[in-house]
């Protein structure tokens, strides 16, 4: 194991999902993981940013080690999410994980282009959207070194 922080306690990760459907496969496949995840829940990419911020009923949660970003959703979508991370010093260290039904070639190269840490197709078969999910826990919270508090 990593000197990662998330070795420590249980991981903080952000989904920004719309779907109800897929929130509740992102769960079952966290909960399936051997790894400890406090999942926090936001519907767009507004109440994504005000999460981060720690705005309004946002007040006091504590920072994600991990998002889960989906493109496509109300108010504002998962682009103009990435956009408005990228250029901010607060949250460009945060890695993102686009987790997303669109196959768009487009939307890859603008994912990557706005340096997502990894563009991901949700799969359409349960097992194996739940099985993507352990995959991306043993990943981020096994494999990777993720930043700790700021120094």
């Amino acid at each position: 194991m990593t000197s990662s922080p998330t070795a420590r306690r249980p991981a903080e990760v952000l989904l920004v999902e719309d779907n109800q459907g897929d929130v509740l496969l992102t769960r079952e496949g966290f909960k399936r993981s051997s790894f400890p995840v406090n999942l926090h829940h936001v519907e767009n990419g507004e109440d994504c940013l005000a999460f981060l911020k720690k705005e309004g009923a946002f007040a006091g949660v504590p920072t994600p080690d991990l998002i889960l970003l989906d493109l496509n959703m109300p108010v504002m979508d998962g682009r103009e999410v990435m956009k408005i991370l990228v250029a901010d010093p607060r949250f460009c260290h945060v890695p993102v994980v686009v987790l997303t039904t669109s196959a768009n070639e487009q939307d890859v190269w603008e994912m990557y282009s706005l340096r997502c840490s990894t563009y991901i197709v949700k799969p359409l078969d349960f097992e194996e959207f739940q099985h993507i999910i352990q995959v991306i826990a043993e990943y981020w919270f096994s494999v990777a070194t993720l930043p700790g508090a700021r120094p």
